[in-house]
């Protein structure tokens, strides 16, 4: 009998503690994806493969400690401290341009896959900044994913509206002119900080920038060559032309280094050490007519 009531004992103890542990692990699944699942998401998107011909990220420009995240469409990194990626980067093609488009999203969505969280529509809201786009939703509109994901808030940076819908305007009708002509470029823009001290907005406390950069490289023979701009955060009565400058002084301002596995090193200092201004033909209409209706709104 001792022997018997030992081994049901056991026996008692035995199916409780099984029963035990599935709880106990049943509780940790939950909690992981409840509290990492974010994370995992942004694991698994960081290792995502960009589609549409954009397979290799020879493109993109030297790794900061900022983490970079893969879009299906575009990528980025993004700065935890100023709450906006640090730079976008991705092709943009004629056939792209020339494509059906498909209609304007306008859903602003929180950016779930930024480990550390991304900044919110409502960190915009009553700030007097508005949610500028850095992939401009025009240059994705072939496909519905493609435009949903240039809402995300990772890919929003405050503007005010003098340059949103005024010079910054005007720089990215002319890049996707730039496109339809060159039949490609490699487009990389941000946000440009002069200093560590700088406004915020919001909960999130995302920083207002001060100037906006974008560098575009035509890569397809026989005439390689590149051309970058910094866009002051506010309104401007200068010629887009006058804030062109060489991809080279680009890096100086912000510290990146642009297009580094493109070319060797001789090649890539001769594309970004120039810029030869009639290889890339302004629009004056459109000039003009930022003058006289975009910056009166």
């Amino acid at each position: 009998m001792a022997k018997f009531r030992t081994s049901h004992s056991t026996r008692k103890h035995s199916i409780w503690s099984g029963a035990l542990r599935i709880v106990i692990i049943l509780v940790f699944l939950v909690a992981v994806l409840v509290f990492a699942g974010p994370c995992l998401r942004g694991i698994l998107e960081s290792d995502a493969i960009l589609t549409d011909g954009a397979t290799e990220r020879f493109y993109l420009p030297s790794s900061t400690d900022d983490p970079v995240y893969h879009k299906k469409h575009y990528s980025l990194a993004y700065n935890e401290d100023t709450e906006q990626a640090r730079w976008v980067a991705y092709e943009l093609t004629r056939s792209q341009l020339n494509a059906k488009k498909v209609g304007r999203s306008d859903y602003f969505k929180e950016d779930l896959f930024i480990r550390s969280g991304s900044s919110t529509f409502s960190d915009y809201k009553n700030s007097g900044y508005t949610k500028g786009h850095l992939v401009p939703a025009a240059d994705r509109g072939f496909s519905i994913d493609a435009m949903e994901e240039t809402f995300l808030m990772s890919n929003m940076s405050p503007q005010t509206y003098a340059c949103n819908g005024g010079i910054w305007r005007e720089l990215e009708e002319q890049t996707r002119d730039w496109a339809r002509k060159f039949e490609a470029l490699y487009i990389v823009s941000g946000p440009v900080f002069e200093t560590s001290r700088y406004e915020t907005i919001g909960r999130n406390s995302v920083g207002v920038p001060d100037a906006f950069f974008k560098v575009l490289l035509d890569a397809t023979d026989p005439e390689l060559k590149g051309i970058g701009f910094i866009i002051p955060n506010q309104i401007s009565y200068e010629s887009l032309d006058n804030y062109a400058m060489t991809i080279d002084k680009v890096e100086e301002k912000t510290g990146l280094d642009f297009f580094h596995e493109l070319f060797t090193d001789k090649l890539e200092a001769e594309i970004e050490q120039s810029l030869t201004l009639e290889h890339w033909p302004f629009s004056e209409k459109r000039f003009q007519r930022r003058i006289r209706e975009w910056n009166i709104r």
